[in-house]
């Protein structure tokens, strides 16, 4: 599962924009391929280990989060905060280790069996015999088919965020009882268990309930785990996590856990005042604001997030691949990386790929092979393409003046800075960048609507199996695709892919078929930047966990 983030706000002092501005030279100020430069980013896990024993009963652990517009994880405009939220009252069946091996969790599956039936893949879930959701509704093989039809496609009501994989599955079948779910596919899938970390009760599994019944709603009935719904403040968008009574597992270590809906620019103040247990530390002033406070460590590793500058081939002033590709042409990505990690004592090579991170195996610099920085070629793209400078600097054509809009979320300054840094790049080649504000509560609507030029957002992989999610990127009938961009013969290509079995000759064809993705010019990767978060000393399993999410029973307080 891939989960879609805003950028993270932050708290830092504004940036003077012209130190942000590229020299004439068309050479990037903060060039990445200087001999300091390291050929990967970082791939260090820091997240205080402890076994379960080793956590003391009790406690509370409190952070920032809320329910977002959309709770269920499986649909196309849930977030990131959704999926973590969700995790800690619905099941949590498979997760990663940091580098990425599969574990299953045996208080849902029992038994997992994996087999060759023909050239076709059969995966076989034996679940606990104990395992059953709040309501009392056993968790069996039909669990694992409603999860399957509302997200294989074959119904376009389910506004679902990934069909990737459960379009493969042909059928999924009772096994020797109830308890065993018996899923076949055509040909086979190497990546299947990101299809199953999870699963909907058959009730959430309609397409109503799917598309609406989490919206700013939580159903715990329909959930199971060590821990369920204690209150939830539909006005202050609070949430409070307690012990579930009816979980038939190790039982949750913490008495509550606890969500405080606050602006993220205030979360640094809430944990230097004792009000937050954990908190991210984005850059260099809030990280200097919690460093060395009493009781407080800093964890800090590799990070499987990345932020990426999103075309809206859908509006008109970007409806031209010339212009894209110009704008493209005269972005600094050093130079944003670098008033991004300014004072973090961080460095990284620049990201090459949407789905793959340059710490992990296969991962090609595809951007590389098809764009170069090249502000003087961009005047050319645009001198082409019929865009000629104007007497105030801005390009015109047919009598349009080329002024584009850039959605800024929030009021950060570095966000600030940030936006100031793509107009000053953009001015010289006589493009007039026109910022545009909007509020965070807005995040799920510029995407799903569209309501943007250009748009800085990220995403966290929650698995390590990222070449799977090409289609959700680059696949021109994909709702996940807020860009717009692709063709039907590019999505065939695409998915071409997700039926190599062999994981490494995947990530070869996935390179291949980016590279040509990425010539759309209307997504451009920008940055992904550590993992930075302070903690309150004793807090166990908690951190920089790359992709790796601790099962919610083993967060607590070391004894």
């Amino acid at each position: 599962m891939r989960a879609r983030l805003a950028l993270p706000v932050a708290l830092i002092a504004a940036i003077s924009v012209a130190a942000t501005a590229c020299d004439s030279s068309g050479k990037s100020t903060g060039d990445p391929d200087k001999k300091d430069a390291p050929k990967a980013a970082s791939a260090a896990a820091d997240y205080n280990p402890q076994p379960y024993d080793k956590i003391k009963d009790g406690g509370t652990y409190t952070t920032v989060g809320t329910f977002d517009d959309q709770g269920n994880p499986f649909n196309v405009n849930s977030t990131l905060t959704a999926s973590r939220v969700w995790g800690w009252y619905n099941a949590d069946a498979i997760t990663y280790s940091p580098t990425g091996e599969v574990q299953y969790n045996p208080d849902y599956y029992s038994d997992v069996k994996v087999s060759d039936e023909g050239g076709n893949q059969k995966v076989t879930l034996t679940i606990n015999p104990k395992a059953a959701f709040n309501d009392g509704t056993p968790i069996d093989w039909t669990a694992i088919k409603a999860t399957w039809k509302a997200n294989n496609g074959s119904n376009k009501a389910y506004a679902t965020s990934s069909t990737d994989g459960y379009d493969q599955i042909t059928s999924v079948e009772r096994g020797e009882n109830d308890k065993q779910a018996v899923i076949n596919f055509k040909g086979a899938n190497a990546s299947w268990s990101t299809l199953f970390t999870t699963f909907l009760h058959p009730k959430a599994a309609s397409v109503d309930n799917f598309n609406k019944a989490y919206v700013k709603k939580a159903h715990p009935e329909w959930g199971a785990g060590p821990y369920t719904v204690g209150k939830w403040d539909a006005h202050s968008g609070d949430i409070t996590f307690v012990r579930n009574p009816k979980w038939w597992g190790k039982k949750g270590k913490l008495d509550k856990r606890v969500y405080v809906n606050l602006e993220s620019t205030a979360a640094v103040n809430a944990f230097k005042n004792g009000q937050l247990d954990y908190t991210s530390a984005v850059d260099a002033e809030s990280l200097k604001q919690v460093k060395g406070l009493k009781g407080t460590e800093i964890r800090s590793g590799g990070s499987p997030f990345e932020y990426s500058l999103y075309f809206n081939t859908k509006s008109s002033v970007l409806s031209e691949t010339a212009v894209r590709k110009a704008i493209q042409q005269s972005v600094d990505r050093a130079q944003i990386a670098k008033i991004q990690f300014q004072g973090l004592d961080y460095k990284e090579p620049l990201p090459g790929s949407a789905v793959l991170y340059s710490f992990q195996k296969g991962y090609e610099d595809n951007l590389s092979a098809v764009l170069t920085y090249a502000p003087d070629q961009a005047g050319k793209t645009l001198d082409s393409a019929g865009w000629k400078p104007g007497s105030d600097g801005i390009r015109t054509k047919n009598g349009k003046k080329l002024e584009v809009g850039y959605t800024l979320l929030g009021d950060d300054p570095l966000g600030k800075a940030t936006a100031g840094a793509f107009a000053a790049m953009l001015k010289p080649v006589g493009i007039r960048l026109v910022i545009k504000k909007a509020d965070d509560a807005d995040f799920s609507k510029i995407l799903s609507e569209r309501r943007f030029d250009l748009f800085l957002s990220g995403n966290r992989s929650m698995d390590p199996f990222g070449a799977r999610y090409l289609c959700d990127f680059y696949c021109s009938d994909r709702d996940s695709n807020i860009t717009g961009s692709g063709t039907p013969a590019l999505d065939k290509e695409i998915r071409a892919t997700t039926e190599i079995a062999d994981l490494d000759e995947q990530a070869a064809a996935a390179n291949k078929v980016e590279q040509k993705a990425l010539q759309q010019y209307a997504f451009l990767p920008l940055f992904s930047g550590p993992s930075t978060y302070a903690v309150k000393k004793g807090l166990a399993n908690v951190g920089a966990t790359i992709f790796y999410t601790p099962l919610p029973e083993t967060v607590g307080w070391e004894k």
